[in-house]
């Protein structure tokens, strides 16, 4: 569990995060949603120990965040940003190869079982034609897939990510979104990810987490976006809620639509 008290982030006398109080479970997929400069990215990097806040506190069960060490950070949290790190010279196996580093160190000894999670995150990530390809040859969607299979690799227990699917065409998003889902129902690992798209949110969220102005306006159960009143105030636009066309058990029953 993530427990955030008293936090406050002030950037030009401008107060970008105010929570006086927020838990977020770290066994389920939680979304983060609203509109931009909302205080989203501000949010995960707290989270994921990328900075501290200005005042209050940011613990991860009984830690504090940014009192665990890069180690013990990393092999807590896995955490993938909006802007891609660089990856010049590296090839796409090299890449996932990084998230191993946390337990295996610069000078430790590689085991086969490392190659075994690397080989796994390569495929799960459906990235193995581009194994030994240099990274930074790959399109914008296919790198990003790459981070995300290193991130698969850390084998962290919680999985922190700013717009993992921006970058990708529908059916790798939908493909990732599936990924991530089978990684928390399945192997129990936490899921935080901030998403824009609605209908993305409304499949796979578990739990939801909503920003405007820097606040949080609504969280708790992904039942809360069944609601096309709390949905317009969020976007500040008219969102209609229409019945699935396809709806079956275990899927969303209904979709998002803007109507301008």
């Amino acid at each position: 569990m993530f427990s955030l008290k008293n936090i406050k982030m002030v950037r030009s006398g401008r107060v970008i995060l105010d929570i006086p109080s927020l838990a977020i479970p770290t066994d389920k997929l939680t979304v983060v949603l609203g509109h931009n400069g909302s205080g989203k990215s501000t949010l995960v990097s707290l989270l994921s120990g990328q900075q501290a806040p200005d005042q209050g506190q940011v613990m991860l069960h009984s830690d504090e965040v940014n009192n665990l060490s890069a180690k013990m950070l990393a092999r807590n949290i896995a955490f993938l940003p909006q802007k891609l790190p660089s990856s010049a010279g590296l090839t796409v196996r090299e890449v996932v190869r990084l998230g191993r580093f946390p337990w295996r160190g610069l000078l430790g000894r590689w085991q086969k079982e490392d190659e075994q999670i690397i080989n796994q995150a390569i495929e799960e990530t459906g990235i193995s034609e581009f194994a030994n390809t240099a990274a930074d040859s790959l399109s914008g969607g296919e790198r990003q897939r790459a981070w995300v299979a290193m991130l698969l690799a850390q084998q962290s227990p919680v999985l922190i990510l700013d717009e993992p699917t921006s970058a990708l065409d529908i059916q790798h998003q939908y493909q990732l979104m599936s990924l991530l889902s089978d990684l928390c129902q399945q192997q129990g690992r936490g899921i935080i990810a901030i998403l824009h798209d609605l209908n993305l949110a409304l499949q796979y969220a578990q739990q939801i987490i909503a920003l405007k102005k820097g606040q949080i306006v609504f969280e708790g159960s992904a039942e809360l976006l069944l609601d096309e009143d709390r949905l317009s105030d969020l976007y500040q636009t008219p969102i209609k809620l229409l019945d699935h066309p396809n709806s079956v058990p275990q899927q969303p029953s209904k979709v998002a639509v803007v109507c301008p």
